[in-house]
């Protein structure tokens, strides 16, 4: 399976797909520091510079046709850290140029992937803006403690599936082209009764135990956090939680892997200087580091895309 990387920034999103055993076919990113990244790692890969103009005018478009578009869309304007624009602010509202890619480029899978905020400011927009384009789609948050990293980075991560009659059949893996029973579209498992099918659990994934659907459908004042974690050996450290009690890290998802041992991890996570004089690029590593995706949830998903896919095909 081939895919295209939209705001690659340092390349997690390819990391994490390749490991899962896909292909990368291309890469879109703006910034120098995190271009030169990408070229010292996939030296092979074609890059453009500029979402806006991808694709290029004088290519066609089918030079670029992949299986799946990923991306992580910029969140300052999302992020309750910013001032709330949302997707119409100049930043996150590059949205609706992911958007432009797939309606052009119409690949099979989408994997979308922006700060929890998103729930709450134009999580809607998003979802209508895929349906209109003729996937359905199901997220879930994923924290980075659930792959065994010693803090939260809580993330929602959306996958989208094409569905064959909006596409015009163009699906080759479609079992309806093959004259068989329709499969279930969505390469994920529907969630608990009562959630109209939108809390999703990835499918052949021991998630943690007790986590709750962060949709806004699903949830009632009780339940402002969304997740019940499960016996966690260690509590996870939160910079925004000083003096009070540190969350517990649910179970590792399984992955290749092994989870982090719990043994000497942080009681609270480190103050880390964002710029430091004399040493070379340190304030565009931070940077980057602090907007890259994590590479093993994005394999966990795309195994889970993967095993979807040899499901519909068997």
């Amino acid at each position: 399976m081939t895919f295209g990387e939209l705001f690659a920034g340092i390349g997690g999103f390819s990391l994490g797909l390749e490991r899962a055993g896909m292909t990368c076919k291309w890469q879109v990113e703006i910034d120098p520091y995190a271009t030169a990244v990408l070229q010292k790692h996939w030296p092979d890969v074609p890059k453009h510079d500029d979402v806006r103009t991808f694709p290029p005018t004088h290519t066609h478009t089918q030079d670029f046709s992949v299986d799946l578009i990923c991306g992580g869309f910029p969140c300052q304007d999302i992020s309750y850290a910013g001032k709330g624009a949302g997707l119409a602010g100049a930043r996150s509202g590059l949205w609706h140029e992911f958007a432009r890619v797939i309606g052009e480029i119409r690949p099979r899978y989408v994997l979308v992937e922006n700060v929890a905020a998103l729930l709450t400011r134009g999580m809607g927009d998003v979802l209508g803006t895929l349906a209109s384009l003729g996937y359905d789609a199901e997220w879930h948050v994923i924290p980075a403690s659930a792959v065994g990293a010693p803090h939260r980075r809580e993330r929602v991560w959306i996958v989208g599936n094409a569905r064959c009659e909006s596409i015009g059949g163009s699906i080759a893996t479609c079992a309806v082209e093959r004259g068989k029973a329709a499969a279930p579209a969505s390469p994920v498992d529907t969630g608990d009764a009562g959630c109209g099918g939108t809390c999703a659990r990835l499918s052949n994934v021991a998630y943690a135990k007790g986590v709750k659907c962060r949709s806004r459908l699903c949830q009632d004042d009780s339940q402002q956090d969304g997740h019940q974690f499960g016996d966690g050996c260690c509590d996870v450290p939160d910079t925004n939680s000083a003096g009070r009690q540190q969350q517990r890290r649910p179970q590792p998802i399984r992955a290749e892997q092994p989870a982090i041992e719990c043994s000497g991890w942080w009681e609270s996570e480190p103050d880390v200087g964002r710029v430091a004089h004399g040493i070379p690029f340190r304030v565009d590593r931070l940077r980057c580091l602090g907007n890259a995706v994590v590479p093993q949830v994005v394999e966990v998903i795309g195994r889970a895309i993967l095993a979807a896919e040899a499901r519909m095909t068997a």
